[in-house]
């Protein structure tokens, strides 16, 4: 049965409020409310239906970048693991305490100028770098390397795990402590 209000997180939803999506960039306005769902027809003019968990109620279409509670549920978002990877929460090092080799992928740190790059272009050129470093420290038999990518959207962080999957490495979050949130380290098995 469909209502006309709803409380979600002790914030009441009316049919006719204009929501963003917490997960997604999508704002629209509420047509219909029922039990755990909420319909919205965006901006677009498509309908969509979310889990009432992923609505935020917005001010007006302008505020959604800066409304507060979107920001925090995009940095709550940001710092959970990507789906489908398991992270070890020590590292066994066989008892060798060198530093890993630091491979910064920001695009301010890989080219002189950005401007006038696509997203494309940029993110191709940071996995191209973490490959070739990569590849670099298996040649050197460097067994730690960390790869600095930042919070961001995470695509490039997904993108970076994507390619490490064809490689003979381990996956780890870094240390927070010397890297903050915006960082991942591999252990890359050497053949003997």
């Amino acid at each position: 049965m469909p209502y006309i209000c709803s409380m979600i997180n002790n914030k009441i939803f009316h049919i006719g409020d204009k929501v963003g999506l917490i997960n997604d960039t999508l704002s629209g306005i509420i047509i219909k409310i029922d039990n755990h769902l909420i319909t919205l027809k965006c901006d677009e003019g498509f309908i969509y239906t979310s889990n009432k968990k992923e609505v935020v109620k917005l001010k007006n279409f302008d505020d959604a970048i800066l409304n507060k509670n979107i920001n925090k549920a995009i940095a709550e978002k940001e710092n959970r693991n990507p789906k489908n990877i398991k992270f070890k929460s020590k590292i066994n090092y066989n008892g060798r305490k060198k530093n890993p080799l630091e491979v910064d992928l920001h695009i301010h740190q890989l080219v002189d100028s950005e401007k006038e790059m696509t997203n494309f272009e940029i993110l191709n050129i940071q996995l191209a770098t973490a490959k070739k470093k990569l590849e670099f420290a298996i040649a050197k038999k460097t067994q730690r390397v960390v790869f600095i990518h930042g919070i961001g959207e995470g695509v490039l962080k997904r993108e970076l795990y994507q390619m490490l999957k064809k490689y003979p490495v381990e996956i780890f979050e870094a240390s927070y402590t010397n890297y903050g949130q915006g960082a991942t380290e591999v252990y890359i098995y050497q053949n003997s």
